[in-house]
Parts: structure tokens; sequence; C-alpha cells
């Protein structure tokens, strides 16, 4: 897009309220300009078509066609980065994991009323211009995973201590990503995973539980004190920080509030410091898409202590903002497009002399 010219926004929503208000707030920054906006999913095609917009605002609960079938329409139409609107139920929570899952680049949480969107304008603001700059990935291929084999013993996993703990971390295209790799992982996986995805409180149990359908590792939300261990995935609240622990009877995660770092809670950098300090070279550490720069530093930490860090490539990234910050300070030691991560990570999960294999950018 030529920066030189203002972002174009289509804006879909129900509510003419809502409409006005999210308008308002766009129009007020230089780089943005609201072109139209559409009452419904049907309405907001044929003004995709017509307009080309460079990014549309739709909301996901909408009358006559709901924004998940406009969504469908609009990914593989018009390949026009979507923000999504949803509120903060478990239904919503849901639709917009799907509409995730189907291309859109990212997703606001719409407040209890219109009066409090002001308290947003600035995020709202930032997710336009980084939806702008983003990549409209395809939607993914899921039909291969839910024929996998349905796991014999869910959420038993292995109680043994794992020789290695990989640690992730992701902002926007984040769970496209997670839903891409994490599926690919063996039951036999040999290490621990904790991940921080930055979503909101009521978003991460249903992600987690999304995930967990079509994968053979298990995934849960983390609760205080879980242990670590092989093949069990946990994943940051959306209202706490998750660091982790070792001790005599093994790894532990836990959970705090303290605060939002570098704007998030859960934030990347406090999982990966943690990650640094206790597991040192037995560490792994991935950065994936996201705008900002949380993890980096952390990343960084994991490296310096001896771990192996890896960055998802540019071309797979619906935004490059967090990977492309950690490699540029030389705090990855590989970079990685989204289809090579499973192998990756699997290398990564095992003996420690896979790490001079991955350092010279070959798997075994």
């Amino acid at each position: 897009m030529d920066r030189q010219r203002k972002i174009r926004v289509l804006v879909v929503d129900d509510s003419a309220v809502m409409r006005k208000v999210i308008s308002t707030i766009l129009d007020r920054d230089a780089e943005i300009e609201v072109v139209a906006t559409a009452i419904d999913g049907d309405f907001a095609i044929n003004k995709a078509m017509q307009l080309k917009p460079d990014v549309v605002t739709l909301d996901v609960d909408m009358p006559r066609m709901d924004g998940i079938t406009a969504l469908r329409h609009i990914v593989s139409k018009q390949r026009a980065p979507v923000l999504m609107f949803s509120s903060l139920t478990t239904r919503d929570a849901a639709l917009t994991l799907k509409a995730l899952e189907i291309g859109a680049v990212d997703f606001i949480c719409k407040p209890r009323n219109s009066a409090m969107m002001e308290s947003m304008a600035e995020e709202l603001v930032a997710k336009v211009k980084a939806a702008a700059r983003s990549r409209v990935l395809p939607p993914l291929d899921t039909a291969p995973l839910t024929l996998r084999e349905k796991k014999k013993h869910p959420h038993a996993p292995r109680l043994m201590e794992p020789e290695r703990l990989v640690a992730i971390g992701a902002s926007t295209g984040g769970p496209h990503a997670l839903r891409s790799i994490l599926p690919r992982l063996p039951a036999s996986f040999e290490a621990g995973i904790v991940i921080v995805q930055h979503m909101p409180a009521s978003f991460t149990s249903v992600m987690a539980s999304w995930l967990d359908e079509i994968c053979q590792i298990d995934v849960r939300e983390a609760r205080d004190h879980d242990m670590i261990a092989p093949g069990l995935a946990l994943i940051a609240p959306g209202d706490s920080h998750l660091t982790v622990k070792r001790t005599p009877f093994g790894g532990t995660v836990h959970l705090s509030k303290g605060g939002l770092v570098n704007g998030h809670m859960p934030s990347v950098d406090v999982l990966f410091r943690s990650v640094a300090k206790e597991y040192g070279p037995r560490a792994a550490g991935l950065i994936m898409t996201g705008m900002g720069s949380d993890g980096a530093e952390g990343l960084g930490e994991i490296k310096r202590a001896g771990g192996f860090t890896v960055a998802q490539d540019k071309d797979s990234c619906a935004i490059f903002g967090m990977p492309r910050t950690a490699i540029e300070r030389g705090y990855v030691d590989a970079v990685a497009a989204l289809s090579d991560l499973p192998a990756r990570l699997i290398a990564m999960a095992g003996k420690p002399k896979n790490m001079e294999v991955l350092r010279n950018g070959k798997l075994s």
C-alpha cells in the first residue's frame, strides 16, 4: 500500500450508533479515512467489491448475514485485511476464533456500550494500521487434522519432568499460527510447552479447547501451580502473567497479576525471562507473529542463557513486528516459515545434541 495515501476503511456493524462512533474515532486520525459503512454482511460484501478498502472492520454478530459468512467472501474474493469486533462472551469468543481460522487478521472486543468505545480508541487505531500492513493469510486446512486418531487419554500427560521446555510467544495472527503448528506435534512430544498469546481472559480458555480438539498433545489454559509435563501445552490466561519455576519435584507454572508489561498481561517477556532463568540451556524460545516488541528482550535472555531461539519468518506472519524486533536485536538463532515450525519444535524438544544441528540450519 502507498504510504502517502490514507488507509481506506469500511466499517460494518448493525448498530447505527457503533458505526458512527467507530467512524468518528478512525476519521480523527490523519492516516485513516472511513470510505463507507454497512449495516450487515450482505451490504459489506457489495461495498467491499465496489470500493476495495484497505481494511474492513466487521462485527461478528449481525442479522441477515453475520460476520463469519461475510468474512469468508471478503477474505477469499477481496483479500482485504479484516478486523473483527466481538463481545466478551463465550459464544462470541468461539465465533471470533473461527473468524481468525478463516483468515481475519485480528479482533477487538466491543465494550458493553458505545460510550466506552472512546477508551479503546488508541487500540482501535493501532490495530487498523497494523491490519493495513498485514498479510491476509489463507484459511487453515484443518480437514487432515480432524481425521487424526482421537486421544486415548486426554489431559493425562506423562508425569515426568521433561528434559526441555519450549516457550512460545505470539500476538496478532497467533491463534492462526498456533492452530497450524500444534496439531502437527506428535503425542510423544518430549518437551513441555508454555505459551503466551495476547488475548482477553474470556478468550484464552476457549482457544485452549479449540486447539485441544485437534491436537495429539494436550492443550489447556494454565492454572496456578500446574506441573510442566511432556506433551502438555499450557496457555497463559488472558488476565495473568505466567512464569515457570523448577522444583525438586519438577517444573511448575505460576500465575500473577502484577500490572501490564510492554502494555500486555500476559506478557511474552515475563514468560521468556523466567524460562531463561529457570531452564537456561534446556530452554527453547519461539517468537511468532504479532505487532509491537513484547518478547524480544526475553528471547534475548533465553539465547544468552544458552537456549535455542527461533523467529517466524516475515512471509508467514500476519504482522512481522515481534519477530522483526527480535531478529534486528540479534536474539534469534534461526528464522523459519510457519510450515517448518513443527519440525523445528520437534527437534528443539529432543536431546541437547539437536541444538547444534539446529544452529547449523539442518534438521535431523
